[in-house]
């Protein structure tokens, strides 16, 4: 089932280069081993806001890319170009338009970015260690 996306799905699928996003498709349906669904990093998503925390003449859709998901907020690159924080105590629906991704666990790409990034992060940790014990010892006393 080959399904028409929306316009501004279409234009950043193009900004990304991606021509066929089918082999993301989640898989609903099997065995469970075999099942993938769930949002990932770079999706595509309208989001919809509680009406009661935005101001009548804003559209409460936003719509964008999924850039990441935190325990208190979304964060969305909108169809406009703009890097939005958004609490998710004012969302209401998530839809998923299509993936750009493959399930994490198969993404290659992720992997080796989040493991280059958790080395980084560790060097970054041991240098701040090592400048928090050189400037403690001479203040010590005696």
């Amino acid at each position: 089932m080959t399904r028409e996306l929306p316009r501004w799905a279409q234009e950043e699928l193009g900004k990304m280069g991606i021509d066929d996003a089918s082999a993301f498709e989640d898989e609903l349906y099997g065995p469970i081993a075999d099942r993938k669904s769930g949002l990932r990093r770079d999706d595509l998503v309208e989001i919809l806001l509680d009406a009661r925390s935005i101001s009548e003449e804003i559209d409460p859709w936003i719509r964008g890319r999924l850039l990441s998901s935190h325990k208190s907020s979304i964060e969305i690159l909108d169809d406009e170009g703009r890097f939005r924080a958004i609490a998710r105590e004012v969302v209401v629906e998530v839809r998923l338009i299509v993936h750009t991704r493959p399930l994490y666990i198969d993404d290659e790409e992720l992997m080796t970015y989040e493991r280059s990034e958790a080395r980084r992060r560790s060097e970054i940790q041991e240098q701040v260690e090592k400048l928090a014990s050189n400037s403690h010892e001479s203040h010590q006393w005696g």
